[in-house]
């Protein structure tokens, strides 16, 4: 696997998007781990994690390169392949911009979605990916 998007393992919006991404990464490229994982404190990543304004964190095991907010989700795209490239010329918007609209949603994603106690990824297919 070359990347591990790391990802609020207590927000149901984001497990919603691990299990989307997990249906579109035919390749298995993706593997995933939460952000209150052993993996991500391992990696200093545990602060993405705040209850307003979290952020996912996506990490290119082959340079070791992080990846954050909006620029994790165009890493995202670019590792799924196929038809999601065309995402990647979201690129060429200024970072400021992308990052608003990421705010935007990291800051309401329980709002939209709730929250959950525990890691809410019960899919097989997500769990054979999941790293801790």
């Amino acid at each position: 696997m070359g990347w591990v998007m790391f990802f609020d393992g207590d927000c149901a919006f984001c497990s919603a998007s691990v299990r989307r991404a997990v249906r579109f990464d035919t390749h298995e490229r993706i593997s995933f781990a939460p952000l209150q994982g052993k993996l991500a404190a391992e990696k200093g990543f545990t602060r993405y994690a705040a209850k307003s304004g979290g952020s996912m964190v996506l990490l290119r095991e082959s340079d070791n390169h992080v990846f954050t907010r909006s620029d994790a989700m165009i890493e995202i795209a670019r590792a799924l392949g196929g038809w999601w490239r065309i995402c990647t010329l979201a690129r060429w918007i200024p970072r400021t911009f992308r990052d608003w609209g990421y705010d935007l949603i990291a800051n309401h994603r329980y709002l939209l979605a709730g929250k959950s106690d525990t890691c809410t990824v019960p899919d097989p297919a997500v769990l054979k990916r999941l790293r801790d």
